[in-house]
């Protein structure tokens, strides 16, 4: 893969992700500072936000991040780390709950009310959120998007927040611990988690085969299995906190009650 001056090393391009982590922290942080007098938010859910925001800041920021503009295998582990791990700690962050209980009782309530329209709720769906986040990584992979991206910086930014905001919709839409209206059930959503990362093997065997133009073979074999594997392993995970919220939520009334993880 040739180097891409326009967003290789960009200083712009490294402030610009800068400035949206800080804010995402210091937004959480101020949160975590404001809740009502008597109650504290969980150290477990400040642990995980803090830790997502880390995750996202390797990908986007650093060694890997410069990497990855060269090197389609290191472009995969900022794949994975931007779009898959990232995304689980900061959906255990908890910010929407965080928000509603920080925010003034105006403020509070028109976030719940915009939470609870149809569009916020479709996009909240686990096939919504699927269909972004699936459909989103095969058109980059399969279209001329891949290259595109490392010519123009507007589409390089918007690509990767994609990426992560996809990612983080389609977590939340499996394991969320935030408050939602009309959530499907269990079995809908186990459907739906399996086809979905049935079809992310799907595409990681794609690739192995299809590279996007101007990846070298043995970068595209090296990338796929990164993808195929390392994605399982992440998916081990999500899985491991579906079924057990999901058994949490299966116990009868009256019974002990799991000790949360988060």
């Amino acid at each position: 893969m040739t180097d891409h001056p326009m967003t290789h090393g960009s200083p712009i391009t490294s402030w610009i992700w800068v400035g949206a982590l800080l804010v995402a922290a210091l937004l959480y942080g101020a949160g975590v500072l404001a809740q009502p007098r008597g109650k504290r938010w969980p150290a477990g859910r400040v642990a995980c936000w803090y830790a997502g925001l880390i995750v996202a800041g390797i990908a986007l920021i650093g060694p890997v991040a410069e990497r990855a503009h060269m090197d389609f295998t290191w472009h995969m582990v900022a794949h994975l780390s931007l779009g898959m791990l990232a995304p689980i700690g900061l959906v255990l962050g908890a910010p929407i709950t965080l928000a509603l209980r920080a925010l003034p009782q105006k403020q509070g309530r028109r976030l719940a009310w915009l939470l609870a329209t149809p569009p916020a709720q479709t996009l909240a769906h686990p096939v919504t959120a699927s269909v972004l986040n699936m459909g989103g990584l095969t058109s980059l992979y399969i279209t001329g998007l891949y290259g595109a991206m490392h010519e123009h910086r507007a589409l390089f930014l918007a690509v990767h927040v994609h990426i992560l905001l996809a990612g983080y919709l389609f977590t939340a839409a499996f394991i969320g611990i935030d408050h939602m209206r009309h959530r499907p059930s269990w079995m809908t959503r186990a459907v739906v988690l399996i086809l979905a990362l049935g079809v992310h093997a799907t595409l990681a065997k794609w690739l192995y085969a299809h590279p996007p133009g101007g990846v070298p073979p043995h970068q595209a074999e090296v990338a796929s299995q990164l993808m195929y594997y390392g994605g399982d392993v992440i998916d081990l995970v999500l899985i491991a906190l579906f079924c057990r919220q999901w058994y949490v939520a299966a116990r009868p009334r009256g019974a002990a009650t799991a000790r949360p993880l988060y």
